[in-house]
């Protein structure tokens, strides 16, 4: 019997999988430091926030609940957050009970939540720019990413494998 939280003992061979694998071998390959990984980490994390932010101040624009800012830092300083929009306000209104207009209220909490989460991500790794490791510790990092450059059966890759296919809302690429 196969435990669906238990990691595969072999990588998947969908799509998916194959595309994560790539880019996951890529980013170790590529940024094979400490200080690499340090930046390239801090970069997603700010383009995931500006991004995310981004998106929900324009469906706050553009269907209401524009009162509330999306996150610190989302929206260059001194610009105003986000007012509803009349014809958002209108539609809201008047269909308040559609499904559409529900799915809308709810992936907006989502992003609010996603937000938050990543603001805290955001301060705990700033803890991580604290470390500064000798060059001996960097030729350590490039060594062992040679190492892991590609391994198909890293526990990490499989791990996140496994979570890509517990994820529903991924495209079905087959």
């Amino acid at each position: 019997m196969h435990r669906r939280d238990a990691v595969p003992e072999e990588p998947c061979q969908c799509p998916d999988c194959q595309r994560f694998y790539r880019e996951h071998d890529r980013l170790i390959r590529e940024n094979a430091s400490l200080r690499q990984q340090q930046e390239l980490n801090w970069a997603a994390l700010q383009s995931f926030r500006t991004l995310a932010g981004r998106v929900l101040e324009e469906l706050q624009k553009q269907y209401g609940e524009g009162d509330a800012p999306a996150s610190e830092g989302a929206r260059p300083p001194g610009t105003p957050a986000a007012e509803p929009s009349r014809s958002g306000t209108a539609a809201a209104a008047e269909s308040p009970e559609s499904p559409e207009l529900e799915a809308i209220h709810q992936a907006m909490a989502d992003l609010e939540n996603i937000n938050a989460h990543l603001f805290s991500i955001e301060v705990l790794m700033e803890r991580i720019f604290d470390v500064r490791v000798p060059e001996e510790v960097e030729q350590k990092f490039r060594e062992v990413a040679g190492e892991l450059d590609p391994d198909p059966l890293n526990a990490d890759r499989l791990r996140l494998n496994r979570l890509l296919h517990q994820t529903p809302d991924l495209p079905d690429r087959g």
